[in-house]
């Protein structure tokens, strides 16, 4: 007998109707991929009933891996084909991995993204990626009973256009349908707000494996605004790892180690840093290939003490992003742990004791980002239900700008807008005649394009010959809502366009992000020195280009004396825009233009003359 699904009228979208959508939290260290049934989010567990699965992939001989528990069990025996955290390799070249000489692989630096080389053949990180986002596919699809329309794939807030674009790439290689790209903050945020019905402004901490971000959110009615988003992008539970496996050298007197023995002590940090989460010490227990033995015991004080300075790198960013949003700590409602880095005890005090509350955690810091996902993917795939009528208000971290004359970098989007958007600024030509504009797009927030980090690069042909400055050409800014950037430029007066869609061969160095923040802040009055003195240089070199022309065809206007006046004004505005003082350069200008000012009336009234000639008044 068949039997029929029914629901209360009004009330949700008929059951034959649910699209089976999913929210993925793709980590450094573990994966999860969450739902939502009967309106309520849940993580999905795979056959054996567990929840989180290892982000580590072993290759074999024969072409085929071994993803999750299996791999991470062979981590030790066979490091060199266990790849673990790929996660902070995507959209990454070598010179971008930080402590890469202590990792077991052999990579291969090609252009763009790194490669690794297996004996199952070379393998990108976008691969190893894919293969860990099909097996959750699967296991989605095997609790669910069917196939997946879509799903929500979070990201680090911090992941720059080529990390977005690498874990979009993944998950096309695993055969799912990428709904949205959803930062892990705002993730978390949802989980939370419509979990508990929150409202006012929050702060997510999210110490992830590989990635550390800081996000200010103001929840208000079923609104989700991010105010301001900061982190860094090569910081994580991996770095406290790294940090004890150091101290276990340094303790046991060990050096030159080989890749297996290395693995081996990388996988007794890890065990030591998640037992000192619950216990007040451990002991460290290895026998090494060379015969070596390690038995060390540390406690919770002592790892402290050697991870301090990691914890305190965590809270600069918490600072910029409350001056960002103009903000206090006593504007902060709350604060929301998110990632597993977050269960050690020494770095929800620092958080606690930064922010003066005791931080939210009830809801499992592993999960929360899945949950979060799901939510907002049961949304995408169209699942609406009563109670669902909420908007999310995300940001980008880096402010997009367009290169000027001068080597300038020209700010479209600045940092901290909401997505998704669209920005337009009109230019125009710098020579008469000229018929192609270079357009040169760039991230960051310094002021000189050289400063800045190069995303892409397109021409706009076909401008119909025009003087100096008669162009106007819009050039336009799209981000849409994964973070991803379109820019397309139109000349307004003869409809001629040119488009590109940004797409990066590799993103931004580890640290670069946080850096470029930390230096425009610190060189921002340096940065405006040096534009004046460009936009200065431009000015002059404007001035003296059409000065130029006028002389090469109307000379004869000039006596002797005035025409020595002119080049005597232009020799010195030449000296001066060699130099570095940008009043000096503007003083010379004025000099020149003053100085030219007759010139240029003679030749006005030479060309209504011209203009008129040969006409009675009644033509005219």
């Amino acid at each position: 007998m068949a039997l029929l699904q029914i629901s209360e009228p009004g009330m949700s979208t008929a059951p034959h109707q649910h699209r089976l959508a999913v929210g993925i939290d793709l980590g450094t260290t573990n994966s999860l991929v969450a739902t939502v049934r009967n309106s309520i989010p849940e993580i999905l567990n795979d056959e054996e009933g567990r929840s989180l699965l290892p982000s580590v992939v072993r290759y074999l001989p024969n072409g085929h891996a071994h993803i999750g528990y299996k791999a991470q069990q062979e981590q030790t025996r066979d490091p060199k084909n266990t790849i673990v955290s790929v996660k902070r390799f995507m959209g990454r070249g070598l010179k971008d991995i930080a402590h890469a000489e202590n990792l077991p692989y052999d990579f291969h630096d090609e252009p763009g993204m790194v490669q690794l080389k297996t004996i199952a053949g070379i393998k990108s990180p976008v691969e190893v990626s894919a293969q860990i986002l099909a097996t959750l596919r699967q296991q989605a699809e095997d609790a669910l009973g069917d196939e997946l329309v879509g799903a929500v794939i979070t990201v680090p807030a911090y992941f720059d256009d080529a990390q977005r674009q690498a874990t979009k790439d993944a998950a096309k290689l695993a055969g799912l349908n990428v709904l949205r790209l959803l930062n892990e903050p705002t993730a978390a945020a949802i989980a939370y707000g419509l979990d508990n019905g929150s409202e006012g402004i929050y702060a997510v901490y999210d110490l992830g494996g590989g990635t550390f971000d800081i996000s200010i959110l103001k929840m208000s009615k079923g609104v989700f605004e991010v105010l301001s988003t900061g982190g860094d992008s090569a910081l994580g539970g991996d770095d406290f790892d790294h940090r004890l496996f150091c101290w276990i050298l340094q303790e046991a007197g060990l050096s030159l180690l080989n890749d297996a023995d290395t693995s081996t002590l990388m996988v007794k940090a890890r065990e030591a840093k998640e037992i000192l989460s619950n216990q007040p010490s451990t002991y460290i227990d290895a026998k090494l290939s060379t015969g070596d033995v390690v038995h060390l015991q540390i406690t919770k004080s002592i790892f402290a003490d050697i991870t301090e300075n990691l914890v305190i790198k965590t809270i600069t960013p918490c600072r910029k992003v409350l001056r960002d949003a103009k903000l206090t700590v006593d504007d902060i409602d709350g604060v929301v742990l998110v990632g597993g880095a977050t269960r050690m005890p020494h770095v929800r005090k620092a958080v606690g004791d930064f922010f003066q509350t005791t931080p939210l955690a009830n809801i499992d810091p592993d999960k929360v980002v899945a949950l979060g996902a799901a939510i907002q993917a049961n949304l995408l795939a169209g699942n609406r239900a009563a109670g669902d009528d909420w908007l999310l208000l995300d940001v980008i971290p880096l402010s997009l700008g367009i290169e000027t004359m001068g080597g300038l970098s020209e700010k479209v989007i600045p940092r901290n807008s909401t997505i998704p958007c669209a920005r337009a600024q009109e230019f125009t030509t710098f020579k008469d005649g000229q018929t192609a504009l270079a357009i040169h797009v760039v991230q960051g927030e310094r002021e000189l394009v050289s400063d800045c980090r190069s995303l892409a690069k397109f021409e706009l042909r076909g401008i119909p010959p025009m003087a100096a400055g008669a162009a106007r050409i819009r050039i336009t800014y799209q981000v849409d809502a994964d973070g991803l950037l379109s820019v397309s430029a139109r000349e307004m007066r003869s409809g001629v366009e040119s488009s590109i869609i940004v797409k990066p061969s590799y993103g931004l160095a580890d640290d670069d992000i946080a850096r470029m923040l930390q230096d425009s802040f610190s060189a921002s009055e340096v940065d405006m020195q040096t534009r004046a003195l460009r936009e200065e240089q431009v000015e002059a070199d404007r001035l003296l280009l059409a000065i130029d022309s006028a002389l090469a065809t109307d000379q004869h206007l000039l006596n002797e004396q005035e025409l020595s006046n002119i080049k005597q004004h232009i020799e010195q505005l030449q000296t001066a825009k060699q130099g570095q003082d940008h009043q000096t350069i503007k003083a010379a200008i004025t000099a020149l233009a003053d100085a030219t000012e007759e010139f240029a009336a003679r030749r006005m009234d030479q060309s209504v003359r011209t203009a008129l000639s040969g006409k009675n008044l009644n033509d005219i």
